[in-house]
C-alpha cells in the first residue's frame, strides 16, 4: 500500500499567525476567545490549555482581553464589545480583510451585494452585518429566490471551492441578463491549491482521507471535491478516527488536510498509515 500527500497540506499563514497572536496575547492578560479561533477541536483543545477562554456570546466575556476570530466579524459586533470596555484583539486572517473592503468597494459602487457562501457561517456573518440589505446564495434554488436589480456585486465566503462560485456567478448573470453583474474573486489562495492538489491526488488513489475539524467548512469541501473522482473518501478529525476496514484492497492511499489541522495531525494520520501498510505487507 503506497501513500501519498497532497501538495499544500498544513495550516495556512492566516491560522498560524491567528494561534500565535492568541498565544502571545494570553501571556500578558486573561483572554476570551468570541467563537472558534479555527474550527479545528485539536487546536481549540492547545488553545485552553494555555488558559485562554472560548465563548460563544460578548455577554459571556470575563477577561479584559477578547479576540476576533480568523474569521473576522463585523464593525457593529466589534463596536458593541469595545462599548463594553474591553481590548478588542483581531486575529482576522488578512485575506477576510480583504474581503470585507472588497464587498464594501461594491456597495459603493452602487451594487446590491450577493455573498456566495453558507448563510450561518461565522464569516459569512461578519461579512454582512454591516449592510443595510444583502442576499447570500448557495444553490441554484438561491438564485432563483433573488429579486432583480439593474446592479449586482457578488462576492464569496474566503472558503468556498472557485468552480462551485464561477458556476453561481453564472448563473446569477443567466437569471438578470439585462442586469450589470460585477464579481469580486474573494476566495483565497490557499484554498484554491489546496482544492486542486486534493482533486489530483484523489485521480490517483484508491482511497482518500481528508483531515479537518467536524465543523471546518473548507475541510467538508475537500471531503465534497475528493468524492468527485474517488469513491472511498473518508473524513477524520485526528489518528484515533481511522478505520482499518476502510484501506482493504487499496493499492493507493491519498492525505489531505484542511487548512486549520495542525502538522502534528496530519503526521500522526500518516505515522498510523504507514503501521497498516507495514502490516499489510507482513501479513502477505
Amino acid at each position: 500500500m503506497k501513500i501519498i500527500r497532497a501538495e499544500h497540506l498544513g495550516m495556512c499563514f492566516g491560522v498560524r499567525d491567528a494561534i500565535a497572536l492568541a498565544v502571545t496575547q494570553a501571556q500578558s492578560e486573561p483572554l476570551t476567545i468570541l467563537g472558534d479561533l479555527v474550527h479545528n477541536e485539536t487546536v481549540l483543545t492547545e488553545l485552553r490549555q494555555h488558559g485562554i477562554r472560548i465563548v460563544n456570546r460578548a455577554e459571556s466575556v470575563e477577561t479584559p482581553a477578547v479576540m476576533i476570530t480568523a474569521h473576522g466579524a463585523s464593525e457593529k459586533t466589534m463596536n458593541s464589545i469595545r462599548q463594553r470596555g474591553l481590548n478588542v484583539v483581531e486575529a482576522t486572517c488578512p485575506l477576510v480583510h480583504l474581503a470585507h473592503r472588497t464587498v464594501a468597494n461594491l456597495v459603493r459602487r452602487g451594487c446590491h451585494p450577493i455573498i456566495i457562501g453558507k448563510r450561518d457561517h461565522v464569516e459569512v456573518r461578519g461579512l454582512t452585518e454591516d449592510l443595510a440589505e444583502f442576499d447570500v446564495v448557495l444553490s441554484k434554488e438561491d438564485v432563483a429566490a433573488l429579486k432583480e436589480r439593474t446592479r449586482f456585486g457578488v462576492a464569496a465566503q474566503t472558503t468556498q471551492p472557485i468552480e462551485k462560485v464561477l458556476h453561481l456567478v453564472e448563473l446569477i448573470r443567466q437569471r438578470f441578463p439585462r442586469a450589470e453583474v460585477l464579481f469580486a474573486d474573494t476566495v483565497c489562495q490557499p484554498t484554491k491549491k489546496r482544492q486542486t492538489a486534493a482533486i489530483q491526488l484523489a485521480r490517483h488513489s484508491d482511497v482518500v482521507v481528508v483531515i479537518g475539524g467536524a465543523h471546518s467548512n473548507n475541510t467538508r469541501e475537500l471531503v465534497t471535491t475528493c468524492s468527485q473522482a474517488c469513491s472511498r473518501v473518508h473524513h477524520v478529525q485526528t489518528a484515533n478516527d481511522l478505520r482499518e476496514e476502510w484501506f482493504e484492497g487499496a493499492s493507493v492511499v491519498g492525505i489531505t488536510a484542511g487548512t486549520s489541522t495542525p502538522d502534528s495531525v496530519i503526521d500522526q494520520v500518516e505515522e498510523w498509515l504507514k503501521a497498516l501498510a507495514t502490516s499489510v505487507k507482513k501479513a502477505a
